[in-house]
């Protein structure tokens, strides 16, 4: 399946409107369905996030994506031509056995399109998309510590004591396979 086809969630809620913004375009895809231009946006917006934003030298390409379902929202460039402009992105990491937690990882959100409210709608898509394809799983996030009142919001608790990870604190957090309020 091409990229363009990749699926969407029926149930999935509609990208946030974003006053002075162009629509934005939602993509559910395997790595492999990335065309090889959205697969380098994903990794240079992580690296650019993740690594130099947060000074954390650390194994981005960490050997999961190609296991991964990848969520992409995109905008039209600015000028209006050439290739979208993507505004974030995260993937999720089906569960390892059956009742085990499916992982939501690599939430990101560009700094342009930051206080635009796609976090929220990062969330409530992969808890959708989760939803649909591992249905009985818990999800499970290992969150900047920071974030932890963000994904609270959201359904998440903390499971683990805060711990450094690649220097930056980090809380483990679950979300209970029936919880459906977000």
């Amino acid at each position: 399946m091409s990229a363009a086809m990749a699926s969407r969630t029926l149930d999935m809620p509609a990208p946030p409107a974003i006053a002075g913004r162009a629509p934005l375009t939602v993509l559910w895809a395997e790595m492999d369905e990335l065309t090889p231009r959205q697969l380098h946006d994903v990794l240079r917006l992580r690296v650019d996030v993740f690594v130099v934003e947060q000074a954390c030298a650390y194994p981005e390409i960490d050997g999961r994506d190609p296991a991964a379902r990848h969520l992409l929202l995109s905008a039209p460039s600015e000028s209006g031509e050439g290739e979208a402009e993507l505004a974030a992105c995260l993937r999720l990491l089906r569960p390892a056995a059956p009742g085990a937690p499916l992982r939501i990882g690599r939430i990101v959100v560009a700094p342009a399109w930051r206080g635009t409210g796609l976090g929220d709608y990062l969330m409530r898509a992969a808890l959708a998309e989760a939803r649909r394809i591992a249905p009985d799983s818990p999800q499970a996030l290992s969150a900047q510590a920071h974030l932890t009142a963000f994904y609270s919001g959201h359904g998440f608790v903390p499971v683990s004591e805060t711990y450094l990870e690649d220097g930056i604190p980090h809380v483990d957090m679950l979300r209970d396979p029936a919880c459906h309020d977000t």
